[in-house]
């Protein structure tokens, strides 16, 4: 793990981060680890994109009235990201939990340059934040991934449906252009940094079990065990 300018040396903790498409089971698959680790005895805390207190009601506001340009849109994710890393994820670190994170710094890598952002700059903007020990990408066709969404959304947000960079007036076509030019990043992104590929084609308990197998193959979990202080009881 690299050093960080906040908190200098390796953090004892371990960052365990999840990306993938919209639809591709990501969250499902980060849920039910975080609740293995956690009902198996370890210190584990969870963190999603998009969730800082201090920031949400800003983005919130800025996405409602359509106030964002793809620079501030990437600008408030980042603070909110910064928020979160320096509150939550860095002090998790040092103190020795296993973290994971709901979508991570290659979100924004994948859909800000998608929105235009020059990728260089994005990667900059993100420089401060550690490489995770482990970072599962959920991958699976395209096709699967926009048929899981469009069936169960009643309606596509603005943003979501990438109506701000005008790919068609009619937002399940954008939508389906728009994931589709971040599927393509997530690709590149996959092959520069060494992504651990999970096939989320599958059904979940399998998916599961090879998400488990890996985390116990590549990380010591003994050392993460919650300790209970000698006469306590739990």
């Amino acid at each position: 793990m690299t050093t960080n300018p906040v908190y200098p040396g390796a953090a004892p903790g371990k960052l365990i981060a999840v990306e993938g498409l919209d639809g591709s089971g990501k969250s499902t698959q980060v849920y039910l680890l975080k609740r293995w680790l956690e009902l198996s005895g370890y210190k584990v805390f969870f963190t999603e994109w998009n969730s800082s207190e201090i920031v949400r009601s800003a983005t919130r506001r800025g996405k409602k009235q359509n106030l964002l340009t793809p620079t501030t849109f990437s600008l408030i994710h980042c603070t909110d990201f910064a928020d979160r890393y320096e509150r939550n994820i860095l002090p998790m670190l040092k103190a020795g939990f296993i973290v994971l994170a709901d979508r991570y710094k290659f979100t924004a890598l994948a859909r800000d340059s998608v929105r235009g952002c020059p990728q260089e700059w994005v990667e900059q903007l993100y420089s401060f934040a550690l490489q995770p020990d482990i970072t599962f990408y959920f991958s699976l066709p395209l096709r699967t991934a926009l048929d899981r969404i469009l069936v169960g959304r009643p309606a596509l947000k603005y943003h979501e449906a990438g109506m701000d960079l005008g790919l068609s007036p009619d937002p399940v076509e954008s939508f389906k252009i728009f994931q589709g030019r971040i599927h393509k990043a997530y690709e590149a992104l996959a092959r520069r940094h060494r992504f651990t590929r999970v096939d989320s084609d599958r059904p979940v308990e399998v998916i599961q079990e090879e998400v488990r197998a890996i985390l116990r193959d590549r990380i010591d979990l003994a050392q993460y065990k919650v300790t209970v202080p000698r006469g306590w009881r739990l």
